[in-house]
């Protein structure tokens, strides 16, 4: 159970995934990510008027994966699309008041220092990146990546594109998601590799390697670098 890791759950809930299924020959991992805003819907306290920001900018939402290791030996009918080839966590030195979540007698409070938050992430994501790919020894152009970025806001898209200077639709499944359905939070970005597979089975979207970003409390940076199985990537 993880609980309290705000945009962040979903990403770190499949790197912790990937762990227990590599670890646990034929192992099949379910993995639920339920985000319910509106439980912490109330009305406007004294010291707690902040929160209806909050309130406004979040939506609920819930998505669900199945994470295994060596697709189609246990279970030959499996289709897998994604391999989740390495898992990292970054958190970004002096960023601890950036993004918070907590339990207060108000029930659950967080802040989002937008000004922070926004260059923050930006300025941090290529050195995640080079790190992530460095490691591999896999060298790619950014632009001949996938995306799928958890879209908390979209000023952060927009810098995480100028940052990296990325062509117009890279983070179109994540734009996508925002405009549909809002940041529900940590499953957001089940949502959002969702729509990255319909663009790849539908539309015949192209990448073979691609690169999963999640976002949450520390300021915390969760780095997943994918690669598009055959089931996806056109023949």
């Amino acid at each position: 159970m993880l609980q309290l890791n705000g945009c962040a759950a979903g990403s770190s809930s499949l790197r912790l995934a990937k762990d227990i299924a590599e670890n646990n020959r034929g192992a099949r991992v379910l993995v639920a990510c339920v985000e319910l805003t509106i439980v912490a819907f109330r009305g406007p306290e004294e010291d707690y008027l902040h929160t209806l920001v909050g309130q406004a900018s979040f939506g609920d939402g819930a998505g669900a994966v199945i994470v295994g290791a060596d697709a189609g030996v246990h279970y030959p009918a499996e289709r897998p699309l994604f391999e989740m080839v390495s898992a990292s966590q970054t958190v970004v030195p002096g960023t601890d008041h950036v993004l918070t979540m907590r339990i207060t007698e108000a029930g659950l409070d967080g802040h989002i220092l937008r000004r922070e938050l926004v260059p923050v992430a930006a300025e941090n994501v290529e050195r995640c990146l080079s790190d992530a790919f460095g490691q591999l020894g896999v060298g790619v152009e950014w632009n001949d990546l996938f995306w799928t970025v958890h879209p908390g806001l979209r000023a952060i898209l927009d810098h995480i594109d100028k940052a990296l200077r990325l062509e117009p639709g890279k983070l179109a499944a994540s734009r996508t998601v925002l405009r549909e359905y809002g940041n529900m939070l940590g499953a957001t970005i089940i949502f959002v590799l969702d729509e990255q597979r319909r663009r790849m089975e539908e539309d015949g979207e192209g990448g073979e390697w691609g690169v999963m970003m999640g976002f949450g409390p520390g300021f915390t940076i969760e780095t997943m670098v994918l690669h598009a199985t055959s089931n996806l990537r056109k023949k």
